[in-house]
């Protein structure tokens, strides 16, 4: 045993008194662990970390299967999912609009969610303090209650236990705390308040914005509720009143049931599949140089391990020094690694926004820790056992004979060369990404939005609804609102409206020509006059909305030019338009088309919408629109926007006392955040690729210096026979840049095959779908031409810098 410690010891020693093998196999090491931990922490915080309710893996979301793989259902769909065989129990719920409490004096905005009295019971949550809602109280015009966050109990009530029973001001009418829910639950993100959803019995209600969670029986499977849901939901799509554009819609739908791990996660998933899908590629990268490094050392050593042999050393001790390296390496990398995974994970905890992807949850713990230096230590052997076994390939006598001439055999070298070449085609796949990525978000900060940002402050109001109960009388207080801001010093413009023209939206189904087909998902807006003026969205063609466009006169719209040139083949002014409102139709007259807007920033598409004065919306939209979201208003200002909002409390507050205000922001903040998930997928995979190619350009310099350097013998012979310098240096970079070019051919080749799943995913995350993109592979092909050109530079200068006499003398 001391003999096996001091050669490992020894062999430390002697790595440490030439470190610099060890400093470059350490970082190359060290680059891969660090990135895989670092996402491999952040997906086993988000994705296999188990939801926070009892026997959470017999939960399911069940009905229509949206795009983004979320489950969803309606009022009428979740009465016909009642009784299904293997369920124990169901229960149904949704985020609301932000309600308007009266609470320590003052007004204010809350985030609200909606559940029936089986959510809770279902999801297997048991309040923290008092009860959940009653059947009395889950009914339309049931005894008022309200279930309070955690949070919100603790900051307004000080974490009162005499809570229950108390009364709160929600909407202008009172409402009895019942209970307070536990701390952390958040099914539908942060909400401070939840109501009763209150259906009523057979409701017609077919909105989907609801989120059903069923409890299966034990040994009940997915595909069984699968089943069932097919067969209770689909014909509710198949009634005849259905236009047949709308069944062709629903028949491509699907329902079915999925685990509410899944649908919680479905709009993380993809985005952190693909970083772990880039970190593993950067660590095979480096584990591919690695092991270049280890076989490329023990090599080198083949002669001394051949003497040694003959000198009657057995093959574990010949195998030892390069096994202690291999561990010196795993545990140093291991380390180094970490420590950059903690300190990239601490950095993204600052520049990334919660409201992207929530990194608290990407923690480094014992077991994250312990997977990165068994990783490390095991990577680290592997590849020292590689340079082992070839290096054990060519016998003694070959050994003595070749290694003694020329350091490292041809095959060897090609072996060497082989494993660059796979580096070269790694890295190319994922710059290739990388680029694609970039040039994509390039072209889209070209894009013209449709309008414009620049100085705007905007912020909202959903009017309470026992002062403010109907469409009129919103209309009214937003007049009064727009009045009084208009009035204030600095304030060029100020409009109110149902959406701004960036981030949330409000879809109609059903609009139509008269007598005609649906025209299919249409966004709708009702704006007071101002609206395009302010936004500088330009007027195409007609006119746009004035102070004459009331209640009682000419039902009047506006379209954007998607929805006229679609729909109307760009001839739409003058024409009808029918919105289906409640079993009624309202006809308007188009008066005038405008510019298409970007819906959710520079890469967000450019939907159909109809615009309609405030004025003379639908009392039944007003009313279900304000169901979900609050009114938006917009103030174009002189300055700084944000300077002026100390004035628009004041302002609103003189109209409406009691009536609070949230989101007071810039629209540019609006804009910027709708690319922010964009920007940061962008910067993670900028990471990777600048890690694979320097991990690329790091495998490439080591093949060439320890290539030259163990051939230098035979250059010192070139050199005696009269090779110059120049020769010597065109000959290594030659060797290198052939290297880089099969590794370059192979890596578009592989990229070609790829192509089909890295299409989807970029139509996930960027909403485009281009793959070969010319310009990237071009920039792809320069980056690595010209890393490998500096990888190649050092080692051909020294090999036309070697004096003869010294290559010629040896070790």
């Amino acid at each position: 045993m001391s003999i096996v410690f001091n050669e490992i010891l020894r062999s430390w020693r002697a790595s440490l008194r030439r470190p610099g093998f060890l400093l470059l196999a350490t970082t190359v090491l060290a680059l891969g662990i660090g990135s895989s931990t670092a996402v491999f922490a952040l997906i086993r915080g988000t994705l296999m970390q188990p939801l926070p309710y009892p026997q959470a893996q017999r939960l399911a979301a069940v009905g229509m299967i949206l795009a983004n793989g979320m489950a969803s259902t309606s009022p009428q769909m979740y009465q016909h999912l009642q009784g299904m065989q293997g369920v124990a129990s169901m229960g149904i719920g949704t985020s609301l609009a932000p309600s308007n409490v009266f609470v320590e004096g003052h007004p204010v905005q809350v985030p609200t969610m909606l559940a029936d009295r089986h959510l809770l019971p279902t999801l297997g949550v048991t309040p923290f303090l008092g009860r959940t809602f009653t059947a009395d109280e889950d009914r339309p015009h049931g005894a008022p209650a309200v279930m309070l966050s955690y949070t919100f109990w603790q900051r307004y009530y000080g974490a009162d236990r005499g809570v229950i029973g108390q009364q709160l001001s929600i909407e202008g009418a009172p409402h009895t705390v019942i209970g307070v829910l536990p701390q952390g639950f958040d099914l539908f993100g942060k909400t401070s308040l939840v109501l009763p959803t209150a259906f009523s019995t057979n409701s017609r209600d077919n909105g989907t914005n609801f989120l059903t969670v069923v409890r299966l029986k034990p040994g009940v499977s997915l595909a069984s509720v699968s089943a069932q849901v097919e067969a209770r939901v689909r014909p509710l799509y198949e009634q005849s009143d259905m236009s047949a554009q709308a069944r062709a819609w629903y028949s491509r739908r699907q329902f079915r049931a999925i685990s509410l791990h899944d649908n919680q996660h479905a709009g993380q998933r993809g985005v952190l599949l693909l970083f772990m899908a880039s970190a593993l590629l950067v660590l095979l990268i480096a584990l591919v140089n690695l092991g270049n490094l280890m076989l490329l050392r023990a090599l080198a050593r083949g002669h001394d391990g051949a003497v040694r042999r003959a000198l009657g050393a057995s093959a574990w001790r010949q195998a030892l020094p390069a096994l202690a390296d291999a561990v010196l390496v795993g545990l140093l990398a291991s380390l180094l690694g970490v420590l950059m995974a903690d300190f990239g994970l601490r950095l993204l905890r600052h520049v990334v926004s919660t409201d992207v992807v929530d990194l608290s949850a990407a923690v480094l713990d014992t077991g994250t820790l312990t997977l990165a230096f068994l990783a490390g230590v095991a990577a680290a052997l592997i590849a020292a056992g590689l340079g082992v076994w070839r290096s054990g390939r060519l016998g003694d006598v070959d050994r003595l004979r070749e290694g003694g001439r020329n350091g490292i055999g041809r095959g060897d070298q090609r072996l060497g060369r082989l494993l660059v070449v796979t580096q070269v085609t790694l890295a190319t796949v994922l710059l290739v990404a990388a680029c694609v990525f970039l040039h994509t978000l390039y072209d889209a900060a070209r894009t013209q939005l449709g309008f414009s940002d620049r100085g705007i402050l905007t912020f909202e109001l959903a009017p309470v609804k026992a002062t403010y109960p109907d469409a009129q009388s919103v209309q009214h207080l937003s007049q009064q609102v727009l009045d009084r801001l208009r009035m204030q010093p600095g304030v060029r413009a100020a409009v109110v409206t149902t959406n701004l023209p960036v981030g949330q939206q409000f879809n109609i189904g059903t609009v139509h020509r008269p007598g005609g087909e649906r025209f299919g998902s249409t966004q709708f807006r009702a704006i007071s006059p101002g609206f395009f003026a302010t936004f500088d969205i330009a007027v195409r063609k007609g006119r746009a909305f004035n102070a004459q466009d009331i209640r009682g006169g000419e039902p009047v719209a506006i379209i954007n030019r998607v929805l006229a040139d679609r729909e109307y083949g760009g001839k739409a002014l003058g024409k009808l338009i029918d919105m289906d409102v409640d079993k009624g139709v309202v006809e308007a007259r188009i008066v005038g088309v405008v510019d298409s807007t970007s819906q959710y920033g520079p890469l967000g598409s450019q939907p159909p919408i109809l615009y309609v004065p405030l004025a003379q919306a639908p009392d039944t939209l007003i009313n279900a629109f304000r169901y979900f979201e609050p009114m938006r208003f917009a103030l174009r200002v002189q300055g700084e926007p944000m300077h002026d909002r100390d004035m628009v409390r004041r302002v609103v507050a003189s109209v409406a006392p009691t009536q609070p205000i949230a989101h007071l922001r810039t629209l540019r903040s609006i804009v910027d955040a709708q690319t922010a998930d964009v920007r940061m997928n962008l910067l993670l995979i900028g990471v990777f690729a600048v890690l694979a190619l320097a991990l690329a350009s790091a495998g490439l310099y080591a093949v060439m210096a320890v290539s030259v350097a163990a051939r230098e013998q035979e250059i010192g012979v070139r050199m005696a026979l009269g090779a110059r310098p120049s020769t010597l240096l065109a000959w290594v970079l030659r060797g290198g840049l052939l290297q880089v070019g099969a590794g370059l051919v192979l890596g578009f080749a592989v990229t070609l095959g790829v192509a089909r799943p890295l299409r989807s995913v970029m139509l996930e995350l960027l909403g485009r779908s281009g793959v070969l993109d010319p310009a990237a592979m071009i920039v792809v092909a320069v980056l690595l031409v010209l890393a490998s050109l500096a990888a190649c530079l050092i080692p051909a200068l020294r090999a036309a810098r070697t004096p003869p006499m010294h290559a010629l003398r040896g070790e």
